[in-house]
């Protein structure tokens, strides 16, 4: 996918959801009061606010983050100083998750700054090349103020499931405290919401996915030789979370942002299932090879309609497309 391509369907994707969100306002406000829902406007859009202005002190707890400096990681201090200098970027804080998979994530807020975490499994995992990949892509959705950008596109989702939950709760227990009829359009309009959300929540995955390839395609482009280092940092990712089962049920609190990480975890154990015939990471070009041989099926275009990340066979082969 071109990148003039990419940008024009990540707009678009963003426009659809706006647009569609506006309309539907428009609808729900010619029936119920209008203080009523600015009001759950408010309180949910400053709900939302608030959670991203914290999510980076929640995420550190939840994944054991802990800061590091040059003396402590010198190599991965080294890589995000150079690439944030290529990219033109302050350069973010750099942390490490005690987390055994392979994973990175880059995170902030106003008052918590940038921060670029990779978990201890990575670093062990991967090689420091592959590594560096990694941190480009990282880089690229601060470059790009993805976080951001799928927290204003997050909310929109969130405005019509309270509007749709508390209509429909209403609706249920109002009782004789409504006119006849009123309990109904609350209902029906409550119903009208959810089914919103729903839609308006595929789209947003939809925008997350496109902004994956977008990092994807900023490591290509700052690191040398990056979509073969990129490819096989995912593969690896990808098969060697799935090997992970047991220890992945034991992180608590894994799945609850995995919209920040490099590779969706509850993917991971189905498409390293199709990976299991490729050799041990000593041969990483052929890790790569066996999923790109993979036919991407019906069943797996629907399934990633749901995720948060792109279909690993499409994305790996996207990055062989750069190269």
């Amino acid at each position: 996918m071109s990148l003039w391509k990419l940008r024009f369907s990540m707009l678009g994707t963003l426009a659809v959801v706006i647009g569609l969100s506006t309309l539907f306002f428009a609808v729900v406000l010619q029936w119920i009061g209008a203080f009523d829902i600015v009001a759950m406007l408010f309180l949910v859009v400053f709900f939302n606010l608030v959670q991203w202005l914290l999510a980076p002190y929640i995420i550190d707890a939840i994944y054991r983050v802990r800061k590091v400096s040059s003396s402590e990681s010198p190599g991965l201090y080294g890589i995000v100083e150079s690439l944030s200098r290529k990219i033109g970027i302050n350069m973010p804080r750099v942390m490490i998750a005690n987390i055994p998979m392979p994973n990175a994530f880059a995170y902030g807020s106003p008052i918590a700054g940038t921060r670029i975490a990779v978990t201890t499994g990575l670093l062990k995992e991967l090689e420091d090349e592959e590594v560096e990949a990694v941190v480009g892509h990282e880089l690229g959705h601060l470059k790009h103020r993805d976080v951001q950008i799928m927290m204003f596109a997050s909310v929109l989702p969130a405005i019509f499931y309270y509007i749709g939950y508390s209509l429909m709760l209403s609706s249920w227990y109002g009782g004789g405290r409504k006119k006849e009829g009123e309990g109904a359009t609350a209902a029906a309009i409550g119903m009208a919401s959810m089914v919103m959300y729903w839609i308006l929540t595929l789209f947003v995955l939809g925008l997350s996915r496109l902004r994956e390839y977008y990092a994807d395609q900023m490591s290509a482009t700052v690191v040398e030789d990056g979509p073969r280092k990129l490819s096989e940092a995912l593969a690896k990712i990808v098969y060697s979370t799935g090997r992970m089962k047991r220890m992945r049920r034991g992180v608590s609190g894994f799945d609850s942002f995995k919209t920040l990480f490099i590779s969706d975890p509850n993917r991971a154990e189905t498409d390293a299932l199709a990976m299991a015939q490729a050799r041990e990471f000593g041969a990483d070009r052929e890790l790569v090879r066996e999923v790109l041989e993979r036919k991407v099926t019906l069943f797996d275009t629907i399934m990633e309609l749901f995720s948060t990340h792109p279909n690993i066979v499409k994305r790996i082969r996207a990055l062989q497309q750069l190269a």
